[in-house]
């Protein structure tokens, strides 16, 4: 704990590198394309340009410096951060009903992860049209998109080294670019008073609607707390004055050249690239796809984190997971890896430009960033923060949200229901998933092994029938052995020959909500006989129970806590080697008569565990000693028709 803690009060040049190369990418390409949202389609005016420029400074004061940078970041879950992991912080005080904004807002996180690589490279490379009017940027595009999700296998631990530079050299053009803009026109930044904003939200024919466009300017807000385990919080908050200096100063030399330009049309390219020298046209271009691809990379990769999370806490399917590189807490879920570039490409070639990708953009981060503020109400409230703080600054937030939410339904038709409706199929799969297990699981048979004690024993040692294994291994959900699944009692005694072993191990593993740690415990039960081992894992850890069980059962060994000097194993090279790993699996069976809610989530739940990867390798089992049992789950018994005996008439 104290580590954790010195880890996060540390400000390091190393960690704020890091910080601006992971942190910010998302939030950092926003320059890009937020004020070409605004105005697409519309003649510039003075009053919409000062007043996007005020509105885009409060959201990015009220959003993502207070909401974020200074209160999320407080919300640590043992050194780490994001939606799921606030919601294991919190969700023992709080009760069941927190998994659902939790499910809600990973769900549209992940949409969001197939809509910003697209948004942030198309609006780097179609910068090109200022100087090659109807280029097809599409095939550029989609090539850049492929070499990207095509190296997340290599890992990235060596580019990722330039990633922390690399941004810095983005954030600094981007600062220079806005000075020597504004340069020309410093009343534009009379907009930093909040009345502008208002005169506009107010005023302005259609001025509130235009949000939904302005909030893409914090739409990296909420990565930006994911990946707080990364590079420590202070790091992440002195960065973080840099970024927003750079970032304001970009979008007033934006403005500054809105405001030369009024009563026009800003065309088909970013006033972005209306602000870059031309004479530095080509690198700008280059820095650009370069923050773009850094920042696409950011996202994946917290993709495949909140992924992992979601498993470990039981929301999601288990999927394999990788660990490529070096770096604590790299991923790669190729499943995941080879979805989200399939939906990237998917909204390339449905949208075909970035002004029509951020229709779907700004919806799914919204309603993350809502069910954020649940939790963070709820975990202030855990801290004992006084009530009416919690909920003036909850409620602050919960406002501008739902203005923005509001602003951003009106983009449903032009394709925020892509988003939508990707973000309700994710929550959709969380749900089925999480309640699939828990009907699975309140079907279970449990019985105290102490009953079978003597039975276990007898059978143990009767030669009359044919060893089975000299340890027989089960993995239980059970945490103790006073609490035993009954199926696996019938796996020893009735099915077939009965399973004869001089010792019999169950194995539990627990996920903690720590994301961090290996420990176990052993209970003896039956000395030489019967032992129960369980095992705490952080829920960011890789299983390895097959490696884990084994140097358990060596360290037992060595200190003479278990005896291995049966003659059936005497010439074994290891008597660590005869082991049978038993995996009880269950079917659905077709003696079942379920209402039509259950059936659905119980055939959508199997369909998903067959998509799912196999628990021997979901616990990291070696396959040459490994048992898969299956028996049938009946949820509703079927009653049955009544049977009919027809009488044999004898002719």
């Amino acid at each position: 704990m104290h580590s954790i803690s010195t880890f996060h009060q540390k400000i390091t040049l190393a960690g704020s590198l890091i910080a601006v190369g992971i942190v910010f990418g998302d939030i950092g390409t926003s320059p890009l394309y937020t004020l070409n949202a605004v105005f697409h389609n519309r003649i510039i005016s003075e009053a919409i340009a000062l007043g996007s420029l005020s509105c885009i400074f409060w959201t990015l004061f009220f959003q993502t410096t207070l909401k974020y940078v200074i209160i999320a970041l407080q919300a640590d879950n043992h050194g780490e951060g994001g939606i799921l992991s606030l919601y294991a912080l919190i969700k023992r005080n709080w009760g069941k009903w927190l998994m659902f904004p939790a499910m809600a807002g990973g769900a549209f996180l992940m949409a969001d992860s197939i809509i910003t690589p697209p948004i942030s490279v198309a609006s780097a490379i179609e910068g090109v049209q200022m100087v090659a009017p109807g280029f097809n940027t599409i095939p550029v595009i989609i090539a850049i998109l492929i070499a990207i999700f095509v190296f997340q296998q290599f890992g990235t631990d060596n580019i990722g080294k330039i990633f922390g530079p690399a941004m810095v050299i983005w954030f600094g053009f981007i600062a220079a670019i806005g000075i020597n803009s504004l340069a020309g026109n410093l009343s534009v930044l009379k907009a930093l008073n909040p009345y502008y904003a208002y005169q506009m939200l107010v005023f302005e024919p259609k001025g509130f609607w235009l949000l939904g466009s302005i909030f893409l300017c914090t739409t990296g807000a909420e990565a930006l707390y994911s990946d707080m385990g990364h590079c420590g919080r202070n790091n992440i908050r002195i960065s973080w004055i840099f970024i927003k200096i750079a970032l304001v100063l970009c979008y007033a030399g934006q403005t500054a050249w809105l405001m030369d330009h009024v009563g026009e049309s800003i065309g088909t390219t970013s006033p972005f690239y209306h602000i870059v020298p031309r004479q530095i046209f080509w690198l700008a271009l280059v820095i650009a796809t370069s923050a773009a691809i850094i920042a696409s990379q950011a996202l994946i990769s917290g993709c495949f984190t909140l992924i992992n999370e979601a498993i470990c806490l039981g929301l999601w399917p288990r999927h394999r997971v990788l660990f490529p590189g070096s770096i604590k807490g790299q991923l790669y879920i190729p499943v995941i890896n080879w979805l989200l570039l399939s939906g990237c490409i998917f909204m390339v070639l449905h949208f075909r430009e970035s002004t029509k990708m951020e229709a779907a953009y700004g919806l799914s981060v919204t309603l993350t960033m809502i069910m954020s503020t649940i939790l963070i109400y709820c975990y202030l409230r855990v801290k004992r923060v006084a009530l009416f703080w919690a909920i003036s600054v909850t409620s602050l937030f919960i406002c501008i949200e739902f203005s923005f939410l509001i602003a951003n339904l009106k983009k449903i038709a032009e394709g925020g229901w892509i988003t939508l409706v990707i973000g309700s199929t994710l929550f959709l799969i969380m749900y089925i998933w999480w309640k699939g297990q828990r009907i699975k699981t309140a079907l279970m048979e449990f019985t105290d092994i102490a009953a079978y004690l003597p039975t276990l024993q007898k059978l143990s040692s009767d030669s009359s029938i044919p060893k089975y294994a000299t340890n027989i291994v089960f993995l239980t959900y059970s945490k103790t052995l006073h609490k035993l699944e009954k199926n696996l009692m019938n796996s020893i005694f009735n099915y077939g020959t009965p399973k004869r072993a001089d010792n019999y191990w169950f194995v539990h593993v627990n996920v903690l909500d720590e994301p961090y740690g290996v420990d176990y415990k052993i209970d003896s039960i039956v000395k030489d006989g019967i032992y129960f081992i369980n095992f705490d894992l952080g829920f960011r850890e890789e299983p390895r129970i097959d490696l884990y069980f084994r140097q358990v059962v060596q360290e037992m060994i060595d200190n003479k806590e278990v005896n291995f000097s049966d003659s059936s194993i005497q010439y074994n090279q290891s008597p660590v080697s005869d082991f049978k790993f038993i995996i009880r699996d269950s079917f659905l069976s077709h003696d079942n008569n379920m209402p039509f809610l259950i059936h659905f989530i119980m055939k959508g739940y199997y369909n998903l565990k067959y998509l799912a990867v196999k628990e021997e390798t979901n616990f990291g089992l070696d396959e040459s000693n490994l048992v898969i049992e299956k028996y049938p789950l009946v949820v509703t018994p079927h009653i049955g028709s009544k049977l009919k005996r027809k009488s044999f008439i004898k002719h």
